[in-house]
């Protein structure tokens, strides 16, 4: 299956996971339009919307930088129009774009509260919604948010609340979406990962040394290849786990994602459960 032809609208996407969904696209000859605020490299955040732009164009497909703030509804409206008006439609709906602070109750400013739940649970929300009559035209729509499985237990719940709160709301924009958009045809998922992922937020925030326990964003970017080509009547209301995705699709190899570390050393992300014995001085989430 293909992503040839296609047109996906991605918050974020300047770097890391979301430029390689982005990129693993453009492969395709997908067209990708990218709605970001980065626009100036920063010396610990590598890459800006205008270089993801580039590298989607060098890989076979077509980009459009959109410069603005998810939070803004009439920013993301325009980018919305301005992507259907350049591109005859819209397909897919990536939910990238994520703030991250993991201070306990106690510690986190209620500013960063507000910018994580902003960007994370409104971002998703408001652009899936503002793509909705577009997504209802394509012949495969699919709307996939970067956001982990919902779990109640309280082992999961234990610290950084702030930050949990903002991507579990994250997950219920795919679960309710997935509900309301089903006999529309469009699908709602979440895909998340099941080891740390190195990217510029787990070496700048979560802790440094960690791209050897880490793997690399491309199994991110192969596993929402295969859920985004899937028929989105199908496949709704799932919250996928990226090795679980490829090892369903017949993927019996992972050596390939590692990031100069060993299998057995790979640092869960949050929120998930190992696939068999595990170091717990290797789980991020608890």
């Amino acid at each position: 299956m293909s992503l040839a032809g296609t047109t996906m609208i991605m918050s974020g996407g300047s770097r890391g996971i979301g430029e390689a969904i982005a990129l693993k696209a453009a492969a395709d000859g997908a067209n990708v339009a990218l709605l970001a605020k980065t626009t100036e490299p920063h010396p610990n955040l590598p890459g800006t919307i205008h270089t993801a732009a580039q590298a989607i164009e060098a890989a076979g497909g077509r980009a459009l930088p959109l410069v603005g703030d998810i939070r803004d509804d009439a920013f993301v409206e325009d980018a919305v129009a301005r992507t259907a008006e350049h591109f005859g439609g819209i397909d897919i709906v990536v939910n990238n774009a994520s703030a991250i602070d993991l201070s306990r109750t106690e510690d986190v400013s209620m500013k960063k509260y507000d910018l994580m739940n902003d960007i994370n649970c409104r971002g998703s929300f408001l652009l899936s919604k503002t793509a909705i009559p577009w997504l209802r035209q394509s012949g495969n729509p699919h709307i996939l948010t970067l956001s982990p499985p919902l779990e109640l237990d309280p082992k999961w719940h234990t610290t950084f609340t702030a930050y949990t709160i903002a991507k579990f709301g994250m997950s219920l924009v795919t679960l309710g979406l997935s509900g309301e958009l089903r006999e529309d045809g469009i699908a709602a998922n979440s895909l998340w990962p099941r080891t740390a992922i190195d990217t510029a937020a787990v070496r700048n925030v979560v802790g440094p040394g960690m791209a050897a326990s880490s793997r690399t964003p491309q199994i991110m970017a192969d596993a929402a290849h295969v859920i985004l080509t899937k028929s989105s009547r199908e496949v709704t209301g799932q919250f996928f786990i990226d090795d679980d995705v490829l090892a369903d699709a017949g993927v019996t190899d992972f050596s390939g994602y590692l990031n100069g570390g060993r299998e057995e050393d790979l640092a869960l992300d949050f929120w998930v459960e190992p696939k068999g014995p595990h170091d717990p001085n290797l789980t991020l989430g608890r």
